[in-house]
């Protein structure tokens, strides 16, 4: 089993058997160095099928048990990691972006605490980092915004808790990124024009870094129409913000030739 890499979560004298690894946002070669070579020493595999991308089973070895999650509950999905430890085999877990925001590992580790299975967490590119790049923006922009809200809205999903609503989060008119959000694009732009205002730049990216990328580019006026008619309706971050288009802007501290003499 696996247990010399940094970050190695272990549960008494409980080896790692749990590999969460964040796969990505969708282009294969979007995985770390680390997570391919967890893929390819795990003898089994638990997999997003319809958002992890199907290329990165190849990295499995021969006769891996690979097993599709998207039709499972928790429930089924422990069970599969409890079988494992149970024959002294390790699960590379693998979850879409990077498992920090919206990917439900929380409460699997906290079923794996409870089963006394060790884990551990090797990072992924985010579904907010591939946008930026497929946009070719940075999102902290100085003198325009110095920090990214990421965000998601409740329909269909666990309720909000109280003071992050998208009125309460857009008061600072930060550079607002949001998951899981497209289908309800016109309640979105109803709760941040009155903070961000009618001519905020806006841009959705649908499917970043796959072959199939669509990105819409507009402004709380007009996003939604535009979203509704390039047929995006899954799959897809919001961006909010003035950094989207800022061109006038002051250097930022790092480089400047007053720090570089000093």
């Amino acid at each position: 089993m696996e247990s010399d890499d940094a970050g190695d979560h272990l549960v008494g004298d409980q080896a790692v058997t749990v590999h969460f690894i964040g796969a990505g946002p969708g282009a294969a070669d979007l995985i770390t160095v680390r997570g391919q070579r967890l893929i390819g020493s795990s003898p089994v595999c638990l997999y997003a099928g319809s958002l992890v991308p199907t290329e990165l089973l190849a990295f499995c070895p021969p006769g891996a048990r690979l097993v599709d999650t998207a039709g499972l509950d928790l429930d089924e999905i422990l069970a599969e990691m409890v079988a494992a430890a149970k024959a002294g085999q390790d699960v590379a877990r693998l979850h879409s972006g990077d498992p920090s925001v919206f990917s439900a590992v929380a409460e699997q580790m906290r079923r794996l605490d409870a089963a006394g299975i060790g884990y551990d967490v090797t990072p992924g590119v985010p579904a907010f980092a591939a946008a930026a790049a497929a946009l070719g923006r940075e999102f902290t922009v100085p003198g325009v915004a110095q920090t990214v809200i990421l965000t998601r809205t409740a329909e269909r999903a666990t309720a909000m808790p109280p003071g992050e609503d998208l009125a309460t989060l857009g008061a600072s008119r930060s550079t607002m990124v949001l998951h899981l959000a497209v289908q309800r694009i016109e309640a979105v732009v109803a709760e941040l024009v009155p903070n961000y205002g009618a001519d905020c730049p806006v841009a959705v990216v649908a499917r970043a870094s796959r072959e199939d990328e669509l990105i819409v580019r507009g402004t709380l006026a007009d996003i939604a129409g535009k979203v509704t008619a390039a047929g995006i309706r899954r799959t897809a971050v919001i961006v909010v913000g003035a950094a989207l288009t800022a061109s006038v802007f002051p250097g930022s501290h790092l480089y400047s030739t007053q720090r570089c003499r000093s």
